[in-house]
């Protein structure tokens, strides 16, 4: 799936045409491991997905003068598009050859690579499914550890496995851009620990208010532009007595 982040101001989440629109657009792809006779649970790999953006981002080759560091600036400077894409045996095996980071959660597998351009995808990698990664979870999430950093999905929306993991990586680099180098290197230290989780129906107006970063889809797939669809929580961005 592929998906955009929007906000007010001319920034890589603006919904409205502005300069990034103009510069060469990149994507951050990511591809999730899905077998046949054994495909992760949801839950999992959402959440395997957001940490993958993370380890990216925080990655020594991203930043300064790292290897991947001008690709993921260039993608930064435009819109902040990540596409995520399935595979499996040979698929997979292919995809691992090629220069990027797997992260593994309990079930899942995901592999995260420095952005492309838009029209640059290498062809192990465009020639993958998008579209059909949908997964279920074998029971209901246990709550979320009230200490941990927890993405909160939007109850309103029916989002795609796809698509979700994409939100929530949107959703886990609006948190780690808006962190203090300290608590960068705090979440760094525990493995990017963070839940994925649907959120209380009761609950989406207190948390799309109380002032933590959202992510608002661009519309391009699957749900109307604008829309919330994601809430990162993490306790060092909320506000004394939310």
């Amino acid at each position: 799936m592929s998906h955009d982040l929007t906000s007010s101001a001319d920034s890589p989440f603006r919904s409205e045409p502005g300069e990034r629109d103009r510069a060469r657009q990149f994507v951050l792809p990511l591809v999730v491991r899905i077998e046949k006779e054994s495909p992760p649970a949801r839950t999992d790999a959402l959440e395997t997905a957001a940490r993958a953006v993370l380890v990216m981002l925080s990655d020594e080759r991203s930043l300064g003068d790292g290897e991947w560091a001008e690709a993921v600036r260039d993608w930064q400077d435009a819109r902040i598009r990540k596409v995520v894409r399935r595979a499996r045996g040979a698929e997979w095996r292919r995809a691992e050859a090629l220069p990027g980071i797997t992260e593994s959660g309990t079930s899942a597998e995901v592999r995260v690579f420095p952005p492309v351009p838009l029209d640059g995808w290498p062809k192990d990698l465009a020639r993958l499914q998008v579209s059909g990664t949908d997964l279920d979870d074998p029971g209901p999430p246990l709550a979320a550890d009230p200490a941990l950093p927890v993405l909160w999905l939007n109850p309103g929306l029916d989002m795609s496995a796809g698509k979700a993991m994409a939100q929530a990586g949107h959703a886990a680099q609006l948190a780690w851009w808006e962190l203090p180098d300290e608590e960068r290197t705090a979440w760094r230290g525990a493995g990017f620990a963070l839940a994925v989780r649907t959120a209380d129906p009761a609950r989406w107006d207190e948390l799309t208010s109380g002032g933590l970063p959202l992510v608002r889809d661009a519309g391009f797939t699957e749900i109307a532009p604008g829309s919330c669809t994601v809430v990162a929580d993490h306790p060092a961005l909320r506000r004394p007595g939310g």
